[in-house]
Protein backbone atom coordinates (compact mmCIF):
# COMPACT_ATOMS: atom_id res chain seq x y z
CA UNK A 1 0.00 0.00 0.00
CA UNK A 2 1.51 3.60 -0.84
CA UNK A 3 0.53 5.62 2.55
CA UNK A 4 1.39 9.56 2.63
CA UNK A 5 2.50 10.58 6.23
CA UNK A 6 2.50 14.15 7.03
CA UNK A 7 4.85 15.10 10.15
CA UNK A 8 7.72 14.05 11.36
CA UNK A 9 6.93 14.45 15.31
CA UNK A 10 6.98 11.09 17.08
CA UNK A 11 3.49 10.36 15.69
CA UNK A 12 4.48 10.65 12.23
CA UNK A 13 7.68 9.06 12.42
CA UNK A 14 6.29 6.50 14.50
CA UNK A 15 3.40 5.66 11.91
CA UNK A 16 5.89 5.89 9.19
CA UNK A 17 8.77 3.04 10.68
CA UNK A 18 5.35 1.03 11.52
CA UNK A 19 4.39 0.71 8.14
CA UNK A 20 7.55 0.60 6.41
CA UNK A 21 8.60 -2.49 8.54
CA UNK A 22 5.39 -4.11 7.35
CA UNK A 23 6.49 -3.59 3.50
CA UNK A 24 4.02 -0.38 2.97
CA UNK A 25 5.63 1.73 0.59
CA UNK A 26 5.79 5.28 2.68
CA UNK A 27 6.38 8.82 1.55
CA UNK A 28 6.71 10.83 5.17
CA UNK A 29 6.52 15.00 4.43
CA UNK A 30 8.12 17.57 7.30
CA UNK A 31 7.65 20.76 6.51
CA UNK A 32 11.20 21.35 9.06
CA UNK A 33 14.03 19.51 9.31
CA UNK A 34 13.83 15.98 10.83
CA UNK A 35 14.08 16.73 13.96
CA UNK A 36 11.68 20.04 14.00
CA UNK A 37 12.97 21.85 17.10
CA UNK A 38 9.20 23.71 16.55
CA UNK A 39 7.24 20.74 16.76
CA UNK A 40 5.98 19.38 19.90
CA UNK A 41 8.30 16.24 20.18
CA UNK A 42 11.80 18.74 19.28
CA UNK A 43 13.10 18.94 22.69
CA UNK A 44 15.86 17.07 23.96
CA UNK A 45 14.18 14.88 26.34
CA UNK A 46 10.54 14.05 27.29
CA UNK A 47 9.06 12.17 30.68
CA UNK A 48 7.79 8.37 30.23
CA UNK A 49 5.89 7.04 33.36
CA UNK A 50 3.48 4.70 34.94
CA UNK A 51 1.38 7.25 36.92
CA UNK A 52 -1.95 8.53 35.86
CA UNK A 53 -5.06 9.23 37.80
CA UNK A 54 -7.27 5.95 38.91
CA UNK A 55 -9.85 5.04 36.17
CA UNK A 56 -7.85 7.14 33.56
CA UNK A 57 -7.15 4.00 31.74
CA UNK A 58 -3.30 5.41 30.37
CA UNK A 59 -1.07 3.75 33.46
CA UNK A 60 -2.68 0.27 31.67
CA UNK A 61 -1.64 1.51 28.67
CA UNK A 62 1.81 2.44 29.24
CA UNK A 63 3.19 -1.29 29.05
CA UNK A 64 2.47 -1.59 25.80
CA UNK A 65 4.13 1.60 25.12
CA UNK A 66 7.55 0.09 26.78
CA UNK A 67 6.90 -3.41 24.29
CA UNK A 68 6.81 -1.01 21.44
CA UNK A 69 10.02 1.05 22.22
CA UNK A 70 11.57 -2.16 22.73
CA UNK A 71 10.59 -2.95 19.12
CA UNK A 72 12.03 0.52 17.97
CA UNK A 73 14.70 0.21 19.93
CA UNK A 74 15.68 -3.65 18.39
CA UNK A 75 15.20 -2.25 14.50
CA UNK A 76 17.10 1.03 16.03
CA UNK A 77 20.21 -0.67 17.40
CA UNK A 78 20.50 1.50 20.20
CA UNK A 79 18.25 2.44 22.46
CA UNK A 80 17.09 6.34 23.48
CA UNK A 81 15.56 5.73 27.15
CA UNK A 82 17.36 6.63 30.15
CA UNK A 83 15.52 4.43 32.77
CA UNK A 84 16.36 6.58 36.04
CA UNK A 85 13.02 6.36 37.89
CA UNK A 86 10.19 9.26 38.24
CA UNK A 87 9.48 11.14 41.51
CA UNK A 88 6.04 12.69 42.43
CA UNK A 89 5.44 15.06 45.14
CA UNK A 90 2.20 16.35 46.59
CA UNK A 91 2.17 19.39 48.72
CA UNK A 92 -2.08 19.99 49.60
CA UNK A 93 -5.25 17.46 49.30
CA UNK A 94 -6.26 16.38 46.21
CA UNK A 95 -3.14 17.79 43.64
CA UNK A 96 -1.88 16.04 41.06
CA UNK A 97 0.76 13.77 43.44
CA UNK A 98 -2.04 12.59 45.36
CA UNK A 99 -4.43 11.48 42.05
CA UNK A 100 -0.93 9.75 40.44
CA UNK A 101 -0.38 7.79 43.91
CA UNK A 102 -3.94 7.05 44.00
CA UNK A 103 -3.47 5.67 40.40
CA UNK A 104 -0.48 3.31 41.02
CA UNK A 105 -2.36 1.81 43.95
CA UNK A 106 -5.45 0.97 41.75
CA UNK A 107 -2.87 -0.14 39.12
CA UNK A 108 -0.54 -1.99 41.52
CA UNK A 109 2.01 -0.38 40.22
CA UNK A 110 5.12 -0.12 42.60
CA UNK A 111 6.50 2.72 44.53
CA UNK A 112 8.00 3.77 47.44
CA UNK A 113 6.46 6.04 49.57
CA UNK A 114 8.44 8.77 51.47
CA UNK A 115 8.25 11.20 54.35
CA UNK A 116 9.12 15.04 53.86
CA UNK A 117 11.93 14.79 55.58
CA UNK A 118 13.02 11.72 54.03
CA UNK A 119 12.55 13.26 50.33
CA UNK A 120 14.65 15.90 51.56
CA UNK A 121 17.67 14.24 52.52
CA UNK A 122 17.84 11.70 49.57
CA UNK A 123 17.28 14.92 46.98
CA UNK A 124 18.73 18.25 48.74
CA UNK A 125 16.94 20.59 45.88
CA UNK A 126 13.84 19.88 47.84
CA UNK A 127 12.26 22.31 50.23
CA UNK A 128 11.09 19.41 52.77
CA UNK A 129 8.74 21.91 54.89
CA UNK A 130 6.61 22.59 51.75
CA UNK A 131 5.55 18.65 51.22
CA UNK A 132 2.96 16.26 52.49
CA UNK A 133 4.74 13.57 51.16
CA UNK A 134 6.77 11.87 48.07
CA UNK A 135 6.63 8.69 45.90
CA UNK A 136 9.48 7.21 43.66
CA UNK A 137 8.53 4.60 40.94
CA UNK A 138 11.58 2.96 38.96
CA UNK A 139 8.92 2.48 36.00
CA UNK A 140 9.85 5.89 34.23
CA UNK A 141 12.14 7.95 33.32
CA UNK A 142 13.54 10.23 30.10
CA UNK A 143 13.22 9.43 26.48
CA UNK A 144 15.57 11.39 23.98
CA UNK A 145 13.84 13.10 21.88
CA UNK A 146 16.58 14.21 18.90
CA UNK A 147 18.34 11.32 19.19
CA UNK A 148 15.16 9.40 18.33
CA UNK A 149 13.81 11.57 15.57
CA UNK A 150 17.57 11.44 14.09
CA UNK A 151 17.34 7.71 14.05
CA UNK A 152 14.55 6.86 12.84
CA UNK A 153 14.94 9.19 9.98
CA UNK A 154 17.83 6.90 8.65
CA UNK A 155 16.60 3.98 9.34
CA UNK A 156 13.31 4.92 7.14
CA UNK A 157 15.37 5.91 4.57
CA UNK A 158 17.74 3.47 4.99
CA UNK A 159 14.76 0.60 4.56
CA UNK A 160 13.56 2.55 1.52
CA UNK A 161 11.03 5.02 2.91
CA UNK A 162 10.89 8.44 0.97
CA UNK A 163 11.90 10.93 4.02
CA UNK A 164 11.69 14.74 2.47
CA UNK A 165 12.64 17.74 4.94
CA UNK A 166 11.39 20.98 4.33
CA UNK A 167 8.59 19.27 2.58
CA UNK A 168 5.80 22.16 3.39
CA UNK A 169 2.00 20.79 2.36
CA UNK A 170 -0.55 23.22 1.75
CA UNK A 171 -3.81 20.94 1.39
CA UNK A 172 -4.93 17.58 1.90
CA UNK A 173 -7.74 16.42 -0.33
CA UNK A 174 -9.07 13.34 1.60
CA UNK A 175 -11.64 12.09 -0.52
CA UNK A 176 -8.58 11.61 -3.17
CA UNK A 177 -6.20 10.82 -0.88
CA UNK A 178 -3.75 13.59 -2.63
CA UNK A 179 -1.67 16.26 -0.68
CA UNK A 180 -0.30 19.07 -2.77
CA UNK A 181 2.99 20.99 -1.33
CA UNK A 182 4.32 24.33 -1.07
CA UNK A 183 5.94 24.39 -4.70
CA UNK A 184 3.00 22.90 -6.09
CA UNK A 185 3.69 19.54 -6.10
CA UNK A 186 0.94 17.01 -5.96
CA UNK A 187 1.41 13.16 -4.55
CA UNK A 188 -1.56 10.40 -4.12
CA UNK A 189 -1.37 7.18 -2.34
CA UNK A 190 -3.96 5.46 -0.91
CA UNK A 191 -4.24 6.33 2.11
CA UNK A 192 -2.91 9.98 4.30
CA UNK A 193 -2.17 9.73 7.61
CA UNK A 194 -2.07 13.02 9.13
CA UNK A 195 -0.15 13.77 12.40
CA UNK A 196 0.71 17.39 12.12
CA UNK A 197 0.73 18.09 15.43
CA UNK A 198 -0.32 21.83 16.25
CA UNK A 199 -0.46 22.19 12.89
CA UNK A 200 -3.43 20.28 11.57
CA UNK A 201 -5.94 22.50 11.92
CA UNK A 202 -4.27 24.52 9.10
CA UNK A 203 -4.66 21.46 7.11
CA UNK A 204 -8.56 20.83 8.15
CA UNK A 205 -9.89 23.43 9.94
CA UNK A 206 -12.95 21.78 10.40
CA UNK A 207 -11.23 19.96 13.22
CA UNK A 208 -10.66 23.56 14.88
CA UNK A 209 -14.09 22.18 17.16
CA UNK A 210 -12.43 19.37 18.35
CA UNK A 211 -8.64 20.37 19.28
CA UNK A 212 -7.40 23.63 20.56
CA UNK A 213 -3.75 25.08 20.73
CA UNK A 214 -2.25 26.48 23.36
CA UNK A 215 1.60 27.88 23.91
CA UNK A 216 3.47 27.19 26.42
CA UNK A 217 7.76 26.90 27.30
CA UNK A 218 10.06 25.24 29.04
CA UNK A 219 13.26 26.63 31.01
CA UNK A 220 16.69 25.39 30.91
CA UNK A 221 18.57 25.98 34.08
CA UNK A 222 21.74 25.85 35.67
CA UNK A 223 21.83 24.75 39.13
CA UNK A 224 23.82 25.63 41.87
CA UNK A 225 27.35 24.55 42.56
CA UNK A 226 26.47 22.51 45.63
CA UNK A 227 23.44 20.63 44.01
CA UNK A 228 25.18 19.61 40.98
CA UNK A 229 25.42 16.06 42.08
CA UNK A 230 22.04 15.95 43.36
CA UNK A 231 20.51 16.75 40.22
CA UNK A 232 22.72 14.22 38.22
CA UNK A 233 21.86 11.09 40.15
CA UNK A 234 17.84 12.25 40.73
CA UNK A 235 14.90 10.95 38.77
CA UNK A 236 12.83 12.57 36.91
CA UNK A 237 9.60 14.94 38.71
CA UNK A 238 6.71 13.78 37.31
CA UNK A 239 4.68 16.78 39.15
CA UNK A 240 5.94 18.80 42.31
CA UNK A 241 2.76 19.30 43.66
CA UNK A 242 0.03 21.75 44.37
CA UNK A 243 -1.28 23.67 41.31
CA UNK A 244 1.93 24.53 39.53
CA UNK A 245 1.38 21.25 37.04
CA UNK A 246 5.16 21.61 37.15
CA UNK A 247 7.55 19.07 35.90
CA UNK A 248 11.75 18.66 36.09
CA UNK A 249 13.76 16.36 33.56
CA UNK A 250 17.35 16.52 34.98
CA UNK A 251 20.36 16.60 32.65
CA UNK A 252 20.26 13.66 30.17
CA UNK A 253 21.43 12.46 26.93
CA UNK A 254 22.35 15.96 25.20
CA UNK A 255 19.26 17.81 27.09
CA UNK A 256 20.19 19.67 30.80
CA UNK A 257 17.93 20.37 33.83
CA UNK A 258 14.44 21.43 32.20
CA UNK A 259 11.86 22.57 34.29
CA UNK A 260 8.03 23.22 32.78
CA UNK A 261 4.68 24.34 33.87
CA UNK A 262 1.10 23.53 32.79
CA UNK A 263 0.45 26.79 34.31
CA UNK A 264 2.87 29.08 32.29
CA UNK A 265 0.59 27.79 28.92
CA UNK A 266 -1.70 30.32 27.17
CA UNK A 267 -4.23 29.42 24.16
CA UNK A 268 -2.39 30.29 20.83
CA UNK A 269 -4.59 30.75 17.32
CA UNK A 270 -1.64 29.98 15.31
CA UNK A 271 0.82 27.56 16.03
CA UNK A 272 3.88 29.81 14.29
CA UNK A 273 2.74 32.31 16.18
CA UNK A 274 4.86 34.23 19.06
CA UNK A 275 7.55 31.03 19.37
CA UNK A 276 10.38 33.40 20.34
CA UNK A 277 10.97 33.64 23.84
CA UNK A 278 10.10 36.88 26.10
CA UNK A 279 12.44 38.81 28.15
CA UNK A 280 12.33 37.12 31.39
CA UNK A 281 10.32 34.04 30.39
CA UNK A 282 12.82 31.58 32.01
CA UNK A 283 12.64 33.31 34.98
CA UNK A 284 9.12 33.60 35.34
CA UNK A 285 9.12 29.46 34.56
CA UNK A 286 11.91 28.99 36.64
CA UNK A 287 9.93 30.88 40.04
CA UNK A 288 6.38 28.82 39.46
CA UNK A 289 8.51 26.07 41.22
CA UNK A 290 9.37 28.31 44.63
CA UNK A 291 8.22 25.66 46.61
CA UNK A 292 9.58 22.67 46.83
CA UNK A 293 12.59 23.74 45.51
CA UNK A 294 15.13 25.24 47.31
CA UNK A 295 17.00 28.40 46.24
CA UNK A 296 15.20 28.68 43.30
CA UNK A 297 16.71 32.15 42.64
CA UNK A 298 20.19 30.79 42.46
CA UNK A 299 19.61 28.71 39.06
CA UNK A 300 20.80 30.52 36.41
CA UNK A 301 18.66 30.07 33.21
CA UNK A 302 20.38 28.85 29.92
CA UNK A 303 18.04 28.75 27.57
CA UNK A 304 14.30 28.78 26.61
CA UNK A 305 12.25 27.05 24.72
CA UNK A 306 8.96 27.51 22.72
CA UNK A 307 6.22 25.06 22.11
CA UNK A 308 3.06 24.17 20.71
CA UNK A 309 0.74 21.76 21.25
CA UNK A 310 -3.12 20.48 20.90
CA UNK A 311 -5.35 19.43 23.20
CA UNK A 312 -8.92 17.71 23.41
CA UNK A 313 -11.37 19.47 25.86
CA UNK A 314 -10.61 16.18 27.91
CA UNK A 315 -7.02 15.95 27.43
CA UNK A 316 -7.25 12.44 25.87
CA UNK A 317 -5.90 11.46 22.70
CA UNK A 318 -7.38 12.20 19.01
CA UNK A 319 -7.80 10.33 16.00
CA UNK A 320 -10.47 10.61 13.19
CA UNK A 321 -10.95 9.44 10.00
CA UNK A 322 -12.27 11.10 6.55
CA UNK A 323 -12.10 10.02 2.91
CA UNK A 324 -8.65 8.31 2.46
CA UNK A 325 -7.13 10.32 5.46
CA UNK A 326 -6.78 9.25 9.18
CA UNK A 327 -5.93 11.97 11.94
CA UNK A 328 -3.80 11.60 14.70
CA UNK A 329 -3.22 13.56 17.41
CA UNK A 330 -1.02 12.50 20.61
CA UNK A 331 -1.94 15.04 21.99
CA UNK A 332 -2.59 17.36 25.65
CA UNK A 333 1.24 16.90 26.39
CA UNK A 334 1.39 13.89 27.27
CA UNK A 335 1.60 11.77 23.79
CA UNK A 336 5.27 10.94 23.48
CA UNK A 337 5.57 8.57 25.99
CA UNK A 338 2.82 6.40 23.95
CA UNK A 339 4.63 7.63 20.43
CA UNK A 340 6.05 3.77 19.19
CA UNK A 341 2.70 2.30 20.27
CA UNK A 342 0.88 4.98 18.67
CA UNK A 343 2.77 4.63 15.50
CA UNK A 344 2.35 0.45 15.31
CA UNK A 345 -1.40 1.33 16.14
CA UNK A 346 -2.06 3.62 13.26
CA UNK A 347 -0.52 1.31 11.23
CA UNK A 348 -3.37 -1.27 12.39
CA UNK A 349 -6.01 1.13 11.43
CA UNK A 350 -4.54 2.50 7.73
CA UNK A 351 -3.74 -1.19 6.92
CA UNK A 352 -7.38 -2.17 8.49
CA UNK A 353 -9.72 0.79 7.78
CA UNK A 354 -10.80 0.51 11.44
CA UNK A 355 -10.45 4.14 12.43
CA UNK A 356 -12.84 3.79 15.65
CA UNK A 357 -11.05 1.28 17.26
CA UNK A 358 -7.60 3.59 17.08
CA UNK A 359 -9.75 6.23 18.35
CA UNK A 360 -10.99 3.69 21.35
CA UNK A 361 -7.39 2.54 22.09
CA UNK A 362 -6.16 6.21 22.01
CA UNK A 363 -8.87 7.11 24.22
CA UNK A 364 -7.68 4.54 26.66
CA UNK A 365 -11.45 2.82 26.76
CA UNK A 366 -10.37 -0.30 26.09
CA UNK A 367 -8.04 -0.46 29.15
Amino acid sequence: MKVIVIGAGIAGLATAWALTRRGHAVTLLEQGPVPNLLSASGDHHRIIRRAYAAGSGYGALISEAYRAWDEMWADLGQSHYDERGFLCLSRVPGDEGERYLEGMKAGGWPFELLAPNEAAARWPFLDGASLRYAFLSPEGGALHCRRIAAGLAEWLRANGADVRERARVESVDCAAGAVVLADGERLAGERVVVAAGAWVKKLLPALTGALSTWRTAVVYLEPPADLRQAWESAPVILDVGGETDGYIVPRSGDGGLKFGAGLHRRPADDADADRLPQPGEGEAIRDLFCPPILRVGDYAVKDVVTCAYTFTADERFFAAGEGRCIVVSACSGHGYKFGAAVGLRTADAVESGDVDALQRWLRAEAA
